[in-house]
This record gives C-alpha cells, sequence and structure tokens, in this order.
C-alpha cells in the first residue's frame, strides 16, 4: 500500500459467509483491521456493532471500506448510501439483484471517486489463472459444467435464496459461470435454458444451459439444488489438443488426465488481496458477464415446475 499501512473495514451482513470467509480472510490480511460490523442481530464477539448502515455511515468517518454481504436484493441501496459516503465497496457476489443497478453503482462510484468490487470468488480459486494460460493458445472445442450441491447444507433457513433477485440455483451456478468467463478467450452466449421451479416458489431449483461461441464450441451446464452426499463442482473442457478439468471448484486443475494442483480454500484471501490493491489505486472492478449470462437463463427459460421444496 502506497499511502496506508491499514485500512479500516466494516461488514454489513453478518450471516453465514461472512462468518465462514469474509471475516477470517480479513484478519489474515494485513492491509485490513476488522473495525465494526452492521447488523440488525447480534454482531460478532470483542467487534463494535451498528444496528443500521446510516449509524456507522455518520459515526465512524475513519472507516473507508464496507464488504456488503447481505442478500442481493438489499445490495443497491446499502452500495448507494456507502458510495455516497465516500467508501470504497466490496460487493459479495452477485453483485446485485439486476443488471441495471449494478451498472448504475459504477457511475456513481466513478463520480464520488472510490472504488467499487464486484466480486467473484471462483475466480481466485487455485487452479483458474493456469487453466485461463492454457486454454488461451488452444481452440476450445467443448465445455461441460456439472455444478451440484445441497440446498440446506449450504442456505438452511434462507428464503430469500428462493424470492425474486435471490437466483435460487444460480447462486451457487452463477460461481461456475463465473469461472467460464474468465477462462475463454472468447465470449459465449445463451442459446437455451430450461429452469426446473419448486410448487410455490419463485426462484429455480436446478437449471440446464446451453451456450454457443466461436468456431463451433459448445457450452453445456447443468445446475441441480438437490444433490446430498458428495458435492460436484466440475468443469471439464475439451480442445483440439487434449482436455483440462477443474474440479472441486476450481482448487482442482488437471490436464491431459494429469493433476497439476490442488489447493483449497484461498478463493476469499485473494479477493481481500484484490480490495486492498483497488482501494490504494481508486480503481473499479466490476465485470457483469456471468451476471448477464443468469439474467439471459432467466429471459429464455423454458419453466418447468417441480414438486414444492420444504426445509
Amino acid at each position: 500500500m502506497s499511502d496506508v499501512t491499514v485500512i479500516k473495514i466494516a461488514i454489513v451482513g453478518v450471516g453465514k459467509i461472512a462468518q465462514d470467509q469474509h471475516v477470517p480472510s480479513i484478519k489474515g490480511n494485513e492491509a485490513f483491521e476488522l473495525a465494526a460490523t452492521v447488523s440488525s442481530r447480534d454482531g460478532l464477539p470483542g467487534i463494535e456493532n451498528h444496528a443500521q448502515l446510516t449509524d456507522l455511515l455518520e459515526k465512524r468517518p475513519d472507516i473507508p471500506a464496507v464488504a456488503l454481504c447481505m442478500p442481493p436484493q438489499m445490495r443497491y441501496e446499502a452500495a448507494s448510501l456507502a458510495i455516497e459516503a465516500g467508501r470504497h465497496v466490496l460487493l459479495e457476489k452477485p453483485p446485485g439483484a439486476t443488471i441495471a443497478e449494478v451498472q448504475d453503482l459504477v457511475e456513481r462510484a466513478r463520480a464520488k471517486n472510490v472504488s467499487l468490487f464486484a466480486t467473484w470468488h471462483s475466480r481466485f480459486a487455485a487452479g483458474v489463472p493456469a487453466a485461463r494460460a492454457w486454454l488461451a493458445e488452444r481452440m476450445i472445442r467443448h465445455v461441460r459444467i456439472t455444478w451440484k450441491e445441497d440446498v440446506r447444507r449450504w442456505h438452511p433457513g434462507q428464503a430469500w435464496i428462493w424470492e425474486p433477485g435471490g437466483l435460487g440455483v444460480f447462486d451457487p451456478g452463477i460461481n461456475a459461470l463465473s469461472i467460464l468467463t474468465e477462462i475463454l478467450p472468447e465470449p459465449v452466449h445463451l442459446v437455451q435454458s430450461t429452469l426446473e421451479v419448486p410448487d410455490g416458489r419463485q426462484a429455480p431449483i436446478a437449471a440446464s444451459l446451453r451456450f454457443r461461441g466461436p468456431a463451433g464450441l459448445t457450452v453445456e451446464a447443468d445446475f441441480d439444488w438437490r444433490q446430498t452426499g458428495p458435492q460436484t463442482w466440475d468443469i471439464e473442457i475439451g480442445t483440439d489438443t487434449g482436455s483440462l478439468s477443474l474440479s472441486k471448484g476450481g482448487a482442482e486443475l488437471t490436464i491431459g488426465g494429469r493433476r497439476e494442483m490442488t489447493e483449497a480454500d484461498v478463493e476469499y484471501a485473494g479477493i481481500y488481496r484484490r480490495f486492498a490493491e483497488l482501494i490504494d489505486a481508486r480503481e473499479i472492478d466490476v465485470d457483469l458477464a456471468p451476471l448477464i449470462h443468469v439474467a439471459d437463463a432467466f429471459m429464455l427459460g423454458r419453466k418447468i415446475t417441480v414438486e414444492p421444496f420444504e426445509e
């Protein structure tokens, strides 16, 4: 850091993802100090808590950065308040409930000369940079994404994920799309979408997507929130000179049947390294490509009603 030694930061929304990932990543990064939280319920032991974001912004002008970890439907208003108050903003994924509101946040951040970071944590998985470099020199023929997990395990009691803007199975599925858009040399576009929506819910529990790209490239993606037992987060890619696979959410890279690397739990550490860089440079890093693919999936989606989902 060129002009600061420690950046005080506040976490807004102290739910499961904040406690599991953001708190340890902030504490493990010497560029940051976790100075406060914002939560209408209990915050974190030993950390100052404010019931409302407006209270934090008014009472702690010495905290220049906030990490917004509340559900996406609530993120735009909070980000707008923080940016208007001159704070740097980190957005947990997905960055917002709509594309338009995130685009507006970019303009607001640019006008206030503050950093805005729309995070895609899976892009910081250990195998992703090497996969991108290897694919850059090859003709990609086909991509197969299988992203299946147990919603009861990862989102217990979180009703917001089933509401409009909550994304349903695309909450994890967008992680795969963030890797896809990071490692492919050329963009692809959606051509087919099937959404399985539980009776009485507003968002899908499973989805099947098909994409096309240049030179005949095809991409198939299957997302499902009903998988019990071992969880599956795999991307398999066939090229003109061999195959590549990313498994365990991008933590494990295999090329031509040979495992190249395996390293877990580095994603959020990477996010906060990047956020420190952005704050130092007062830059904006917002890539909407994964969210655009999800929006297209809803626009083209053929809806199939399936059995009700109950906790």
